[in-house]
Order: structure tokens, then sequence, then C-alpha cells
């Protein structure tokens, strides 16, 4: 196991914020106030700067993002039809705080979709050469890793399933995967310790190794053995701190 150090200088390492990666490369338009808004409290709660559980009011939206209540509440649907927000009836919206059996069903949802990422590369003649870009990704992770950057580290760590994904050249299966990505990002949030991690950039180097090497069972197994792992090792959740919206400097 080891251990993020605190972070001791802002870094370069071009790691793409989790809402960047719901819009395809390329795709054009305006980005509207639900979209800011929508991308405001996605990458809060991906980079783990808003924690599951937190209570999520309009009045406190509008605040934080200057923005009206009309903006803050389809923002909230939206969030909550993509399962990043629960809405319930007269108790307001929160983030999603997965169950035990919730958090089962996503890995195991994890690990199918995966694989079947996997086995499409396989199928790529170009398999060596498409998978470069990711290899210079997971060299970023461990940079961010061994900078003490922890939000460059979760989001490369994040952004490498979903751009290896996105290599399979199946938009359906990339958007379910990043959905899925989302929802671990959160259970993780939950019950990790806050200052361990397994070594993800090396679990990521040799999914990359033996899929690159054609060995698609190893790549499989390699990529079980990864999820497994962050799923084992959480445990007890951690201390929280009393204001989950520290990170913007609000009262609730």
């Amino acid at each position: 196991m080891l251990r993020l150090k605190p972070k001791k200088t802002a870094s370069d390492l071009k790691a793409p914020s989790a809402s960047s990666l719901r819009t395809p490369q390329g795709a054009g338009g305006a980005r509207s106030e639900v979209d800011r808004v929508y991308g405001e409290i996605f990458d809060a709660a991906m980079d783990r700067r808003l924690l599951p559980g937190a209570k999520l009011t309009e009045a406190t939206l509008c605040s934080v993002f200057s923005c009206s209540r009309a903006t803050a509440r389809t923002a909230l649907s939206q969030l909550a039809h993509d399962k990043i927000v629960v809405i319930e009836p007269n108790r307001g919206a929160y983030v999603w705080q997965a169950t035990p059996k919730e958090t089962r069903d996503v890995f195991a949802m994890r690990q199918a979709l995966e694989c079947i990422v996997l086995d499409a590369l396989a199928a790529r003649a170009d398999v060596a050469e498409a998978l470069r870009p990711l290899y210079d990704m997971v060299a970023r992770e461990q940079q961010a890793f061994e900078d003490g950057d922890r939000i460059s580290w979760i989001r490369l760590s994040n952004a490498f399933h979903v751009e290896l994904a996105r290599l399979a050249d199946n938009e359906v299966l990339t958007d379910m995967l990043h959905g899925l990505c989302a929802r671990t990002t959160l259970i993780i949030a939950l019950h990790d310790t806050p200052n361990d991690s397994a070594c993800s950039y090396v679990e990521h180097r040799e999914v990359l190794d033996r899929i690159a090497r054609g060995d698609v069972q190893g790549a499989r197994e390699a990529m079980r053995h990864h999820l497994q792992d962050c799923e084992q090792r959480m445990g007890e959740a951690a201390d929280r701190p009393h204001d989950p919206w520290a990170a913007f400097s609000v009262k609730l």
C-alpha cells in the first residue's frame, strides 16, 4: 500500500475533469448555464471535494454558482437521472451514497463492461499504436501520485478507463462505462481512507502491456484483479468533514 504525499506544488499534467469526458471530442455548441452548473457539481463530487451524502439545496447552489433556481433545479434533475444525486420527496437532493448491494452491483457491471472493452481492443490490428496515448496518461497518473497532486491523480485514474473504452469506438459502451466510473468514484469517496490508495497506475500499465502483446485473457485477469482490489480495499468509512461544502467556502 502506497501513501499519497501532501501536494507540494501545482502541476500541469493535463488531467481532464470528469465532466469533460462526457462530451465526445469535436462536439460543438455553446455550453448552457445548466451544463455549467451540472459540470461544477459533477466535478466537485468526482474530485472528492463534495462528498456522498452532502445535501444540495437550490438556495446554496444559486449562491455558490451564481445561477437561477430554475437552472439549479434542472441541473439537479439531470444529476439525479445520471445517478449522481438522489432527490427524495420532502427531504431534498443529496449526493448519491451507495448501499452495500449497489456497491456490489456497480463493481460487477464494471468488470463485465471493462472485459467487453478489452475484447474489442484485442480485435484491432493497430492496438499497440492505439494504446500509446494511454501509456502517456498512465505516466502522468504516476507523476501526479508521486507529486501528491491528489485531484490530478484521481482525474487521470478515472479518465484512463473512459479513454480506454473510447478506443473501442462504441459510444453507448463508453457512455455506460463513464457513468459506472462516476458511481465507482463516489463509492470509493465514501469508504476509502483519504491518504492511502492501491497503486492504480501500476495496474493500469499492466493491463496495457498485456493487451498490447495480444494477451487478451491476461488483460482481462489484470483488469478484474484491479477492480476487485478497488472494491476489497474499502474498509470502514473514514471520519468526514463537518462541512461537505468546505471546498466552496460557503455555510449551509
